[in-house]
């Protein structure tokens, strides 16, 4: 069996850090919660973090488009056309 250079270069190089004792307390309930080991818990917080971040992120630019009234008026322009532009049933 061979393996590709492609394989080999995708590996991230491994990291390190200083956890305070509320995390060292949050790791331990979200591995004792999972079964997951250090690394596989430390992972999982970090992708569910990006991931609630960038949902809340949408959440946010989704109530300032509600509030564009200019916006909403854009919609109601483009809606109207399409339905216009709809073949008939």
């Amino acid at each position: 069996m061979s393996y590709t250079r492609d394989t080999v270069s995708s590996m991230l190089k491994p990291i390190s850090f200083r956890p305070d004792e509320e995390s060292v307390e949050a790791l331990a309930e979200l591995q004792q919660e999972s079964g997951l080991d250090q690394s596989g818990a430390i992972r999982f917080a970090l992708v569910e973090t990006a991931q609630r971040h960038r949902r809340s992120t949408l959440a946010d630019e989704a109530t300032v488009l509600a509030a564009d009234q200019d916006d909403r008026a854009e919609v109601a322009e483009v809606t109207a056309l399409m339905e216009s532009l709809r073949a008939p049933r």
